[in-house]
């Protein structure tokens, strides 16, 4: 999947994936996509929510060995 940015959060635990993603989410344009990459198992749900509070819509994530790998795009 194509992206504007990549956030690599590997080795933090919550809340800190969450604060940088909010971070970098911040510092994109309108439609941009923000890739982000962290090893914590409880940003799979911190990720679902922090889109469905945000309105950013969480568009495609998975799991690449210890990674999780998310891809959001900002809206306007």
């Amino acid at each position: 999947m194509e992206f504007d940015q990549e956030l690599d959060t590997r080795g933090l635990l919550c809340p800190i994936p969450i604060l940088k993603t909010k971070g970098a989410m911040d510092k994109l344009q309108p439609s941009q996509v923000l890739k982000v990459v962290s090893t914590d198992p409880g940003s799979v749900r911190d990720m679902e929510a922090f889109a469905r509070q945000t309105r950013n819509p969480l568009l495609h994530s998975r799991v690449d060995g210890k990674d999780y790998i998310f891809f959001l795009r900002k809206e306007g």
